[in-house]
């Protein structure tokens, strides 16, 4: 059994500033903080037992990624995503993932994805199986949706496409998350578009996904 020692353990621990920006970006990305909030550092500190120096660098990075606008005497807001960003995201991730699936495809490597794709198509399923009385989890869904599409990139083993995908990767879960709290009725709508496009994938038919990822993002377009 490998044993961590205390002085590893403090090494690879996430240092203050660091738990202080992962915790107020997942909280943006996620929607607890919406576009427009006010968000105070002291709260911060008190909500993870933090000083202010690292609580003020980490609202200076998240402000550095347009995730919050800091002014001197308002303390900082929550940036909303304005509609032409949204769809600039939207444009960007249709381009990435149809040039990425269509080179998996013609590589003969569609197969590769498979497993990934149906293991995001059953957690997307869990997340709507609850009672009727319960909500669906969001959050769960949107995570898988993430896997889905990443997976797809990721079969084209395109250095290029999976950084493109990345570096879109929070705006777009940012958006997934506001579009499915707002439309939790989209989510059902969704499933059967990855099901369409998993279909398409499998079968090796390039312009079936990308005519199924052009209805797909443009369901999202709509709500926008």
């Amino acid at each position: 059994m490998r044993v961590t020692s205390p002085q590893h353990a403090a090494a690879t621990a996430p240092s203050a500033a660091d738990r202080a920006y992962l915790h107020t970006k997942e909280a943006i990305i996620r929607g607890d903080l919406p576009g427009g909030t006010a968000v105070s550092e002291v709260t911060v500190c008190s909500e993870l037992g933090l000083s202010r120096t690292p609580v003020h660098e980490a609202f200076l990075r998240l402000a550095s990624e347009n995730l919050l606008t800091l002014a001197s005497r308002k303390g900082a807001l929550v940036r909303p995503m304005p509609p032409s960003e949204a769809a600039d995201v939207l444009e960007m991730r249709e381009a990435v993932e149809a040039t990425a699936a269509r080179r998996a495809i013609a590589d003969g490597r569609a197969a590769e994805a498979a497993p990934a794709l149906e293991e995001a198509l059953r957690r997307q399923e869990r997340a709507l199986a609850s009672r009727p009385s319960d909500p669906p989890d969001t959050a769960a869904f949107v995570a898988a949706d993430d896997a889905f599409h990443t997976a797809v990139v990721a079969a084209s083993r395109n250095p290029i496409a999976l950084h493109f995908t990345g570096l879109l990767r929070d705006r777009q879960q940012r958006l997934r998350h506001q579009l499915m709290r707002v439309h939790p009725d989209q989510l059902r709508p969704a499933l059967e578009q990855h099901r369409r496009l998993a279909a398409s994938f499998a079968a090796g038919d390039a312009d079936a996904y990308a005519a199924d990822l052009s209805e797909h993002i443009a369901m999202h377009q709509g709500i926008l």
